[in-house]
């Protein structure tokens, strides 16, 4: 591969750092301030984040994952143990919740991190790109 057709961004480690809630750029700074509201430049290496725009995708990602691993799970255990349904509704209801509350970050830190690999919105606009 030649210099000029090297991924200097590539996808892979930018997703594996954004789902760490860590800069796409250097991976060590926090890309998240709180719980869910985006850093406008990573503390540790000064890399413009402000451009990105993950909106409502965390959350449809987030309600994805959690649907495709509760919904058979919820259904494995109602086949074999038949437990009463307010055992269910607690159980899963609190394993929803709490599944939600750690995928959300991450999903909002790994879309972050794909919009700056890609150069989505506005990331690296001012680098000159050779294609």
């Amino acid at each position: 591969m030649t210099p000029e057709n090297e991924d200097d961004r590539p996808v892979g480690r930018a997703i594996l750092r954004g789902l760490m809630c860590r800069c796409p750029a250097c991976g060590r700074g926090p890309v998240l301030q709180g719980y869910l509201t985006p850093r406008a430049t990573c503390p540790v290496c000064g890399e413009d984040l402000s451009p990105q725009r993950t909106d409502d995708g965390p959350a449809y990602l987030t309600i994805l994952i959690v649907g495709h691993i509760l919904a058979p799970t919820l259904l494995a255990a109602f086949m074999l143990w038949r437990p009463s349904p307010l055992v269910l509704i607690a159980i899963f209801g609190t394993g929803c919740v709490a599944l939600s509350l750690f995928l959300l970050p991450r999903m909002k830190g790994m879309m972050l991190a794909i919009q700056w690999s890609r150069r989505m919105h506005g990331f690296g606009a001012g680098e000159i790109v050779h294609d």
